[in-house]
């Protein structure tokens, strides 16, 4: 039947999907990658660039031959000349107007060490030296670069807290922020799992992935306050029935969001790494990817379910809660008859239990009447008669 899939069920937000529900489930999985991700960084640690361990960048026309056969030499005169020292990475960059060239980092090299390599690779593959560049990277301008980007870091958090507090209320200012941590943190695992190489393009990636994910968090908490707004004068929803709902309302337009953001991220990824073969290019590509990704995951999994348990948490809701549960349960004991549902005339003259009954209802509205005993034979308000005020005699 057209319209009936799980994706136009979803558009509608009638996919009715328990995300709330099994938020055990989510957070025992976020635990396990939490602990993984900090033993990644404990054992294997990361896989830092030159601009943070120091080094020297080599660069060699690619018109002296294959990138295979410029690596494997520079590693040999390495081994040879510079006892400790290593090429870290060697890529294929340009295509401008300056020519494409081979680029090799390498570990730190004194001026010597440097010299004697150009030298040796401009010898062994017939290249003036003055072709083969190089430059010298000092370690303390990757320091430097870290902590600003930790300063931003607080900066940022310190700012989303305070306009979520204002916005929203703290129990959502504390599940997004929970929500961003672990982006970061399963992010970094992941950089520091496989060990993809750490550079200021990856510290600038993390730095743009955080306002990426307060926004997929912001929309989810947007429709819950909406959903939730006035919720203890309902009896029908507890406060996670709710917040499940908007959940599933807004899932589609989450999944768009983030598919139309990784799509020119995934562009940019393709042409830094494939085409071009930007260097920069290709990290902030990567760190964006992976880090969109997981913030689309963190925000529908974790920030909503931690949100109802730290609301549940609050003792207006859980009264609110229990009374939903207790007209529930008196629903299923037959006690009370649900809004909306037909009555038979037989079920009108039995007995409700009026302890249950009076638990179980919803709260009154405001400005309601309290329901008292009518006169007998009195209707709408006019005494007892079927004549109203008129004298009895003959009915017109």
């Amino acid at each position: 039947m057209a319209g009936s899939g799980l994706a136009s069920r979803l558009y509608r937000g009638e996919a009715g999907l328990n995300v709330v529900g099994r938020r055990k489930v989510w957070f025992i999985t976020a635990v396990v990658l939490i602990l993984l991700a900090l033993a990644s960084f404990l054992i294997k640690g990361f896989n830092p660039g030159i601009e943070f361990a120091g080094g020297n960048v080599l660069r060699v026309p690619a018109s002296a031959g294959t990138l295979d056969e410029v690596e494997s030499r520079a590693k040999a005169v390495l081994a040879e000349d510079a006892e400790g020292s290593r090429v870290v990475t060697a890529q294929k960059v340009g295509g401008g107007t300056g020519g494409e060239v081979y680029e090799l980092k390498t570990t730190q090299l004194d001026a010597e060490q440097d010299a004697a390599v150009r030298a040796d690779l401009a010898e062994s593959f017939g290249l003036p030296v003055e072709q083969i560049s190089g430059d010298r990277v000092s370690k303390a301008w990757g320091d430097q670069v870290t902590s600003r980007a930790l300063l931003g870091l607080v900066i940022f958090l310190a700012v989303v807290s305070i306009y979520l507090v204002l916005r929203f209320e703290w129990q959502m200012a504390v599940a997004a922020i929970a929500s961003l941590v672990m982006n970061l943190v399963l992010t970094a695992g992941i950089y520091s799992m496989v060990g993809l190489e750490v550079t200021p393009s990856t510290v600038i990636g993390f730095l743009t992935i955080l306002g990426f994910a307060l926004y997929d968090v912001v929309v989810v908490f947007d429709k819950v306050q909406e959903n939730t707004r006035g919720i203890t004068a309902n009896s029908n929803r507890t406060y996670g029935d709710a917040a499940n709902l908007a959940l599933n309302q807004s899932l589609m337009r989450s999944f768009n969001t983030s598919v139309v953001a990784l799509l020119p991220v995934g562009s940019i990824l393709f042409i830094g790494a494939f085409l071009l073969g930007a260097g920069t290019l290709k990290d902030l590509g990567l760190v964006l990817f992976v880090g969109m990704a997981v913030a689309f995951l963190t925000s529908i999994l974790l920030a909503t379910p931690l949100l109802v348990l730290l609301k549940n948490r609050d003792p207006r809701i859980q009264a609110h809660n229990k009374r939903v549960q207790a007209r529930r349960a008196a629903i299923e004991r037959g006690e009370v008859t649900p809004k909306g549902a037909p009555r038979s005339a037989e079920s009108t003259d039995e007995p409700v239990d009026a302890e249950a009954a009076a638990l179980a209802g919803a709260a009154p509205k405001v400005g309601a009447r309290p329901a008292g005993k009518r006169p007998s034979g009195a209707r709408g308000g006019r005494p007892a008669g079927g004549g109203g005020n008129r004298p009895g005699g003959k009915r017109r």
